[in-house]
């Protein structure tokens, strides 16, 4: 239970940190700690499969992909 509300609010934490940075390479990295935040509490809710897919695509392929973006555009926001 303890750890459950310690990743939730980690996970609260890394949204809201996402929402405000300017960085979008910071913000890319936020969006993949809330993924991978939420992929272990799959785990812990006995959802493994659930959690693996939520790891390799949300945290994995997709912040792959914007980071991929980011490269070919700019990083700052104007």
């Amino acid at each position: 239970m303890i750890y459950s509300a310690l990743l939730i609010l980690t996970m609260i934490i890394a949204a809201v940190a996402a929402c405000w940075l300017k960085d979008l390479l910071n913000v890319v990295i936020a969006c993949a700690a809330v993924s991978l935040i939420a992929s272990l509490l799959f785990y812990l809710l006995q959802a493994p499969d659930v959690a693996m897919a939520e790891a390799a695509i949300g945290a994995g392929l997709t912040t792959a992909i914007f980071v991929l973006a980011i490269r070919r555009t700019g990083r700052y926001e104007e």
